[in-house]
């Protein structure tokens, strides 16, 4: 740890380990605040240009996209020669994928507290032009306060600004979650995190995916054949309203896909 950072706070435990680094628990004495720090040994990503462009572009969106209750966010970074610190919100270890898989469906009232949540945000990233592309439940923590935080922007893209929108492309996301133009290889628009979102509240619903297969070409085949189903076996106390809404979030065709703001309106 640089002493800089030593200097405004004390280092506690570990807390969880991620593919660039370890974070840990820390504390302020000055705000008497607890914060988790990613600790990131730049060492190990010299030769690696893909991982630093990632390191370097994350804090960036995050410190555009704070402060927001709904989007983790930055408090501090400290710069040495061999590490990168970020201190960030202190978020409980359970996602809201550890949540689904342990609790089974969400009842209707629930999985809209959680959504809604995962609406704000999307809207607040999308008005600033900036997509996530790797929306799904692992990406979804839970503050203190038990509050939605959205977060690792590491594939997340600029796609406009004052004004102007530009087309993204590149196969981004994860399976079960992607959106089928990203598979086409297509150019694509903000829009792509509107299905994933979409497909998390189908699962949060009915408790599992709304498309998938045995293997990942088989959910990826899935995916791009969009036969949305909702079985009465599994979806009979949703109500039609949010059975509706999901259908205008999963829908293949982009130009009639919702967009975040519309999301959004549906539960003002």
């Amino acid at each position: 740890m640089c002493d800089s950072f030593k200097s405004e706070y004390q280092i506690c435990e570990e807390i969880g380990r991620g593919r660039f680094g370890i974070v840990y628990c820390c504390f302020s004495p000055s705000s008497l605040d607890s914060f988790a720090v990613k600790s990131i040994d730049k060492r190990n990503l010299l030769d690696d240009d893909i991982d630093r462009q990632c390191l370097d572009k994350e804090p960036k969106i995050l410190q555009v996209l704070s402060p927001h209750p709904n989007i983790l966010q930055i408090h501090n970074i400290f710069d040495s020669d061999s590490h990168l610190l970020i201190v960030t919100d202190l978020c409980k270890e359970d996602t809201l994928y550890d949540r689904i898989v342990s609790a089974g469906p969400f009842s209707e009232p629930d999985a809209c507290s959680v959504f809604t949540q995962l609406a704000e945000a999307l809207f607040h990233c999308h008005r600033n032009y900036i997509c996530h592309r790797d929306i799904k439940p692992d990406n979804i923590l839970f503050d203190t306060r038990n509050r939605v935080k959205l977060c690792d922007f590491g594939s997340a893209e600029w796609f406009g600004c004052a004004g102007e929108t530009e087309k993204m492309s590149g196969i981004v996301g994860t399976p079960y979650y992607v959106a089928p133009e990203v598979l086409m290889g297509r150019e694509y628009n903000e829009k792509v995190d509107v299905w994933s979102a979409g497909v998390i509240l189908y699962i949060m619903l009915g408790g599992v995916p709304p498309f998938y297969g045995d293997t990942v070409e088989e959910t990826f085949a899935a995916v791009l054949h969009g036969n949305l189903r909702f079985p009465t076996k599994i979806f009979r106390s949703v109500s039609a309203e949010a059975k509706d809404l999901m259908r205008k979030m999963l829908c293949k065709d982009v130009s009639r896909r919702f967009t975040a703001e519309q999301v959004l309106r549906k539960f003002s």
